[in-house]
């Protein structure tokens, strides 16, 4: 029998870091020592309060008084969440200033042209090509853009210096019959001397024509390089003028094309012959520089050179392109109308990616980049790419199964939504926007301090959550965050879109290299261990960073023949079809079929009034401006066009059978799109459906817990990462004794019997009740209650010894791993 004896001092456990095992040792000996206490033959005082752990930032003296982060997340806590985030939305829709995209499309495809011509007798041909072309042009260009846009032609043709004048020039009309007649008066000179032409001069003018419009393109048609050696492959006695700067005018070709960038001028020449190679080559690396989108022909004997040295910026950039024209001058209107086509596209998603920039209005809800995505390179851009306080990136491989890999961690509660196909799925989240479909979480995250990748607004850091081997990213704000109302309107359009992707995939259900599948964003606020205040973050499944685009919410599309991109363009129609001109989905990029972070155009102003990158009714226009439907487009029956849009009557394909071929993973983390076939299923959990990469999970982290209920000694079985990946809280009690309030518990005090004390003491208490201390007792061993022991001890033990365990085992839950 043990000795009476004083009560030791309350234990203190200050570290920067505390890990479970550490934990797990200080709980078997003060559990050891009291229990050896409580073998006394007079009652045992209560413990004395403030027995505490600390952690870096948390001194837990009891139950009552833990910090929000460890505290329990009740039922209670949920629907105040949801009524914050209620109230946040209509704080944040009354602080966002409404602004109308009317009149969007026709100010960013209004455009201006100007060809820029060698005019001497070897280009006679195609001087006559586009004198007789000029209003078919015209024509085509407008009706690309729906007869919204105001076309504006000017013309600069040069020759060599010999000739007065050299240089002529008709500026910017909207007059087809001026320009006409401008071409039919231009003077053909004859080619004698050398070869190469006043280039440099032309392009001078060019310049400083009156640009206007959003929109401008320059159409260079030549067959000879400029003067210069450093601008062709001749010898110098080829050349009158071989040094450059010694033309008549003294102009050199860097300064002139700077000055075409800075107009955002695109560039796009029509190639001849090989003469031309290495001065478009030098021109193309002056937009290259700048980040255009600069593409070489194959034939080009510098092609490789700019491939192997350029990083471009297909979408929203600048761009500089050489096309093949030939002899075949016939074919002028279509390559100037693709040009153009491709200049406007990317004039809007310039504009587009400006509506809310910061600064330009007072908006919260700033763009969003995903990760993977260029970013603008405007004057903004360049002073944000250029901020002292940006934080340096990662520079080693994710380490995703090394815990002690992640720095940081953070106890979260939000949202998620999730999305299962039903019959009326699609149709009832097309309806209208609410908080119905919400599920509230609570997780622990832990992620790298530093970011992989950052934007000019959120940066992406690899995470990892408390009970998975799941890949994730958490995206959280680099400067001021917006209210978490942005992130939940974000969130609910990547539901929307996957909703529409189950019913595309059923449609399609015989050819899945065409699926088309978005990852789950769930949006948390929350507490940082290494951060004081409150932060906002969203977290989703990590895919890589090799995003392909495959188009944009204005206009510019990916030509590649890649399934992935054929599909990627069909959905985006399938969504306007689908809701009868009510949505389309599109800003569509991923890897493989697997998107992330796409825009959704509304007819109605009123739905995601928050999403910046919403240009409502104009947003179609800017899609179907250059949408061509392809073999998938077919195969599902989609009826609506581009005529239908100009004219305004559109038809839709009426019948939608009701598929369930397709559902989703059920990890609110994951949410991957399944095929019925493909499906995990456990006999434990039913009513769940598992992909291959979660399911294993469910029994790798199964063990065995003691039930905290008023009852006999006994465990229970319990997969903490099913808990994790419902956002529960992992829970205190078996089924048969857990209800609703005690759910969500992790606090219960639990009045203590001689069978629990009994489990308690284990082989320390001896055969013949001594109160040794010596014997294996490791109570919080795998984080699970030991087997129930043959020997019991029979005196009662404290109550507080009860709340001493409960308090124990919460901090060994919440605590992380070291």
């Amino acid at each position: 029998m043990a000795t009476k004896s004083s009560r030791p001092p309350p234990t203190t456990i200050y570290r920067t870091r505390t890990t479970r095992a550490e934990i797990k040792s200080a709980a078997d000996l003060m559990l050891q020592n009291a229990i050896a206490q409580a073998t006394a033959p007079s009652p045992a005082p209560a413990l004395v309060p403030g027995t505490t752990f600390s952690t870096a930032s948390t001194a837990i003296s009891s139950p009552d008084d833990l910090p929000d982060p460890f505290k329990s997340f009740s039922q209670s806590d949920a629907s105040t969440l949801l009524q914050e985030l209620t109230i946040d939305e209509r704080k944040a829709s009354a602080a966002t200033p409404r602004r109308s995209t009317a009149g969007m499309f026709k100010a960013v495809v209004s455009t201006d042209l100007l060809f820029l011509i060698d005019t001497t007798r070897s280009m006679g041909s195609y001087m006559e090509a586009a004198k007789q072309q000029v209003r078919k042009i015209v024509d085509e260009i407008g009706k690309t853009f729906f007869n919204d846009a105001e076309i504006r032609m000017a013309v600069v043709s040069y020759k060599d210096h010999q000739f007065n004048p050299n240089v002529q020039f008709l500026d910017f009309t909207t007059s087809v019959d001026q320009v006409h007649a401008f071409l039919a008066g231009l003077s053909i000179a004859p080619r004698y001397g050398d070869r190469p032409e006043d280039v440099l001069g032309g392009i001078q003018q060019a310049v400083n024509a009156s640009w206007k419009n959003s929109t401008r393109c320059m159409i260079h048609i030549g067959d000879a390089p400029s003067h210069g050696r450093n601008l062709h492959d001749m010898s110098d006695t080829a050349d009158r003028f071989p040094t450059p700067g010694t033309e008549p005018h003294g102009l050199t070709y860097g300064p002139l094309l700077k000055q075409m960038i800075s107009k955002r001028i695109n560039y796009v020449f029509l190639r001849i012959n090989n003469t031309t190679d290495r001065m478009v080559f030098t021109f193309s690396i002056e937009y290259a520089a700048a980040l255009a989108d600069t593409t070489l022909l194959k034939t080009n004997k510098y092609y490789s050179t700019l491939t192997t040295n350029v990083k471009r910026n297909p979408s929203g950039a600048l761009m500089f392109r050489e096309v093949e024209i030939g002899i075949s001058y016939s074919t002028l209107q279509r390559l100037v109308v693709n040009a153009v086509t491709a200049s406007a596209t990317r004039t809007a998603t310039r504009t587009a990616s400006r509506i809310r920039k910061p600064g330009n209005d007072s908006s919260s809800g700033s763009k969003l980049p995903g990760i993977g995505e260029e970013e603008e390179d405007d004057e903004d851009d360049q002073e944000d790419a250029s901020d002292p306080s940006a934080l340096p990136t990662e520079t080693v491989s994710p380490q995703w199964e090394e815990s002690d890999w992640f720095e940081e961690t953070l106890r979260m509660q939000g949202f998620s939504l999730s999305v299962n196909h039903g019959a009326n799925t699609l149709n009832e989240m097309m309806e209208r926007d609410n908080n119905d479909g919400l599920s509230v979480l609570s997780l622990t995250v832990h992620k790298r301090r530093l970011p992989f990748a950052q934007g000019n607004l959120r940066m992406a850091s690899y995470a990892r959550t408390e009970s998975s081997t799941n890949p994730y990213v958490a995206k959280s704000f680099i400067k001021k965050a917006p209210q978490l109302a942005y992130l939940v309107e974000e969130m609910r359009c990547q539901a929307l879109c996957k909703a529409f992707a189950l019913e595309f995939n059923a449609l399609l259900v015989d050819s899945p290299r065409h699926s088309i599948d978005f990852i789950v964003t769930a949006c948390f606020k929350g507490k940082s261990e290494l951060k004081s205040g409150d932060e906002s973050i969203s977290i989703e499944p990590y895919i890589g960073t090799d995003y392909v685009k495959y188009n944009t919410n204005a206009s510019w599309v990916n030509d590649s023949q890649d399934p992935s991109n054929e599909a990627a363009q069909a959905f985006s129609h399938f969504t306007f079809e689908r809701s009868r001109g009510a949505f389309l989905t599109c800003d569509l990029q991923g890897i493989n079929g697997l998107l992330t972070d796409p825009a959704v155009h509304t007819r109605d102003e009123d739905r995601f009034p928050l999403s910046e990158t919403n240009l409502n009714a104009e947003g179609f226009k800017f899609f179907f401006a250059t949408h061509e439907c392809n073999d998938i487009c077919r195969k599902l029956g989609l009826k609506s066009s581009r005529s239908m849009i100009m004219a305004g009557n559109l038809d839709f394909r009426s019948d939608w059978p009701s598929l369930s071929d397709t559902l989703c993973c059920s990890n609110k983390l994951c949410g991957k799109i399944l095929r019925r076939a493909d499906t995990r299923v456990s006999d434990k959990y039913p009513g769940y459906q598992w992909c291959g990469m979660c399911f294993p999970q469910l029994e790798s982290t199964t063990e065995m817990e003691v039930c905290r209920a008023d009852a006999p000694y006994h465990q229970f079985e319990l997969s903490r990462f099913f808990h994790e990946s419902q956002g529960q809280k992992v829970p205190q009690m078996c089924p048969e004794h857990d209800d609703e309030q005690n759910r969500f518990s992790m606090f219960m005090a639990i009045p203590a019997t001689p069978a629990m004390l009994g489990g308690w003491a284990g082989a320390g208490a001896g055969a013949g009740g001594g109160g040794g201390t010596g014997g294996d007792f490791s109570m919080f061993s795998s984080m699970a209650a030991p087997s129930k022991p043959a020997a019991s001890i029979s005196t009662q033990a404290d109550a507080s010894l009860v709340a001493l365990w409960d308090k124990l085992a919460s901090a060994t839950v919440n605590l992380e791993d070291d």
